[in-house]
């Protein structure tokens, strides 16, 4: 969808679970965040149409203390912008 829609920029956010402190969290979310950025480069996506934040622990998915919520609450979000509508990418 990216590469079909060259208008279109995507902020990535990442996330973590409540275990670790602030600081760590911050810095895995970067990390998490960094690394799905890397992953779309690699596929082609031009750098200058991704940014990269961390919201560390701070917006859970879900509630809870257990690995189920963890795993759901360990993330990396996509909010796009620009491009108005949205070209259908050739099989």
């Amino acid at each position: 969808i990216l590469l079909a829609n060259p208008g279109v920029s995507v902020a990535i956010t990442g996330h973590t679970d409540e275990r670790g402190t602030a600081e760590y969290n911050l810095a895995l979310g970067q990390r998490r965040a960094a690394q799905v950025k890397r992953y779309l480069t690699s596929k082609g996506v031009p750098d200058s149409r991704l940014s990269t934040q961390s919201l560390g622990d701070s917006q859970p998915a879900v509630q809870g203390t257990d690995e189920s919520a963890y795993q759901q609450n360990r993330r990396a979000e996509f909010q796009p912008s620009g491009g108005g509508a949205l070209v259908r990418p050739r099989s």
